[in-house]
């Protein structure tokens, strides 16, 4: 009787791990199952200065890609600062690093009011915007949830609903990782100098 428990028990664990080769197999190289996040893509927008911009503009340097409103009184100026400490902190090998905000609030974040917010940040800090369409990709490929925030005042006077994280990405534009609202610069800075 224990013996034949034995062959059985041996026989269901021999089982279960050529099911789990058959089905590591089968998906080993089907879309979507490589481990690494589908986060980030191209984009076409227009900095600060009116000059378009393309993702290819920032292949070759890690990039951290913030996606806010200028009008932001709390989220959003936190995380900015929170890296441009981080580069503050890295030193000179951040010239190799680019900060980057993307505004969700194409209506009030013109270029000339994304220049006037960027001078409160870093100085290699690069501010996009454009069409509501080129928002609306960008914020995809980075899946960034954002809304106008219901029960807002009237007018210009509203507030934004978004996702407040701080995207590394890396020199090819690919996801490296993030950072969730409210990490410390030094622990962004430690996670950069990895990258490097």
């Amino acid at each position: 009787m224990k013996a034949r428990f034995i062959y059985f028990l041996a026989g269901t664990i021999g089982l279960i791990a050529m099911v789990a080769i058959a089905v590591a197999a089968l998906y080993r190289d089907a879309p979507g199952t490589s481990g690494i996040a589908k986060i980030g893509g191209p984009f076409e927008l227009v900095d600060q200065d009116g000059r378009a911009r393309t993702d290819v503009d920032f292949k070759g340097e890690l990039m951290l890609v913030y996606f806010g409103f200028t009008f932001c009184p709390d989220a959003c100026p936190t995380a900015l600062l929170a890296m441009s400490q981080a580069l503050d902190l890295i030193g000179p090998a951040a010239d190799k690093v680019r900060p980057v905000f993307v505004t969700i609030d194409p209506a009030r974040d013109t270029p000339p009011q994304l220049r006037l917010h960027a001078q409160n940040f870093h100085p290699r800090l690069v501010s996009l915007t454009g069409s509501d369409d080129q928002v609306a990709r960008a914020a995809r490929a980075y899946r960034v949830y954002y809304a106008k925030a219901k029960g807002g005042e009237a007018g210009d006077q509203y507030l934004m609903d978004h996702t407040s994280i701080v995207y590394l990405m890396g020199r090819d534009g690919r996801y490296l990782t993030h950072f969730s609202h409210g990490t410390q610069a030094d622990k962004m800075a430690e996670q950069i100098r990895r990258h490097l």
